[in-house]
């Protein structure tokens, strides 16, 4: 909740704090890009290493360089600088979770409930994130408001990233206090640097379609949807906080629906058939005629997009073996944040050469793709509670 409300907030001001820092559309897509692509590599370095040196340790690790990477927000102004604070691996342009945090986790829940209830663990884990990065959305908004009372420009700003620091301490504390049960009993041995053996041709396939779908995502990271509201519409940051607050709260909501939906149609079926007409309407945002209905498409897209999250997380989880799944984790975690990497920087050339809907349009076209390809590839198979659903049945 703490890290998802400071991402909620981030994801509003971010590219626009760039802005006032007097940078150009394409560097503040290279910030983005180098944002994603840090969250890559400490994917890469914490799958490998969290259940040997300790997840608890690693998860506290990567709360430092959280302080470490809000603190630089908060004080620096040259490229060089924001490139290094962004490349930190804890700067979420997305508003979702970020590098180790996500690998780590998304691990360590499985081991603390039984398959039936897995994905209704995701579901309420998600939920959770999504209804506190609405808040921050929203808090976003009226903090800057207040500010702008006694601050101009970037300085307008600042504040929030002192206080993402200051989040990331406190996450460094709560990591502490978790127990030892969330260790994995007995650590793969340092043979390879991921250890995944049997399930490594699933892994390869699913992290080979994740990356499709984010690199798709990645032209259309809520940072820079937020932006392109701001530029296309003239939507102020109190405005991009309430409609940011409607659609993580929607997308919040909508997270229950699928633990329930997942349970009566299956995962793959709930990751797909919810996912396709959540793309139809996102590539409708850029064509309609008014902010309004802008915004209103948008909210009825996020309604449903997010669905595929927990049962997404919970699928990949139950097809590997448990001892494989921080590696799995990682592996399609950092093909996910390598792919959507590349993203905000087609974006913003987009952008300055006044092509502002292409990433909508395109963005769509690649998800609609990646849903079709998932259905075909994963449909017949199933994970443990599903096969033993059938088999019951008589």
């Amino acid at each position: 909740m703490l890290r998802a409300f400071a991402y909620g907030y981030l994801t509003v001001v971010l590219a626009l704090y760039l802005a006032r820092l007097g940078y150009d559309d394409v560097a503040i897509g290279l910030v983005l890009s180098a944002a994603l692509a840090g969250s890559a590599a400490m994917t890469v370095l914490w799958a490998a290493l969290a259940d040997r040196l300790g997840r608890r340790r690693s998860l506290m690790v990567m709360s430092a360089l959280m302080i470490l990477g809000g603190l630089l927000f908060a004080a620096g102004t040259s490229l060089p600088v924001l490139l290094l604070a962004a490349f930190t691996g804890t700067i979420s342009a997305t508003s979702s979770e970020v590098g180790a945090f996500l690998t780590i986790e998304q691990a360590m829940l499985p081991q603390t409930a039984p398959a039936e209830r897995r994905t209704w663990l995701f579901s309420i884990y998600t939920f959770v994130a999504n209804v506190a990065q609405s808040l921050g959305a929203l808090f976003a908004g009226v903090f800057a408001a207040a500010a702008a009372a006694n601050l101009a420009g970037a300085d307008v700003f600042r504040p929030l990233f002192v206080l993402y620091a200051l989040v990331g301490l406190a996450n460094l504390v709560v990591f502490r206090t978790l127990s030892g049960a969330v260790e994995l009993a007995r650590p793969a041995a340092p043979r390879r640097l991921l250890a995944i053996d049997r399930s490594r041709g699933i892994v390869a396939k699913l992290a080979g379609l994740f990356a499709v779908d984010a690199f798709a995502g990645g032209l259309v990271v809520q940072s820079i949807v937020a932006y392109w509201f701001s530029v296309r519409w003239g939507f102020r940051v109190e405005e991009l906080g309430a409609l940011f607050f409607g659609v993580n709260l929607l997308s919040g909501v909508s997270l229950l629906v699928a633990g329930r939906l997942a349970m009566r149609i299956g995962l793959v079926n709930t990751m797909v058939f919810t996912h396709i007409p959540s793309n139809v309407l996102l590539a409708l945002v850029p064509l309609m005629p008014s902010g309004g209905l802008a915004a209103a498409a948008f909210l009825a897209r996020m309604s449903i997009s997010q669905m595929d999250v927990p049962t997404r997380q919970s699928y990949t989880m139950a097809v590997v073996e448990p001892s494989e799944r921080t590696a799995a984790a990682g592996v399609t975690n950092v093909a996910r944040s390598a792919a959507t990497a590349l993203s905000p920087a087609v974006t913003g050339y987009a952008f300055s050469v006044a092509a502002l809907g292409l990433p909508f349009f395109l963005a769509g076209a690649l998800k609609i793709a990646y849903d079709l390809a998932l259905y075909r590839a994963f449909r017949a198979i199933r994970p443990p509670e599903e096969r033993r659903a059938l088999a019951a049945v008589p």
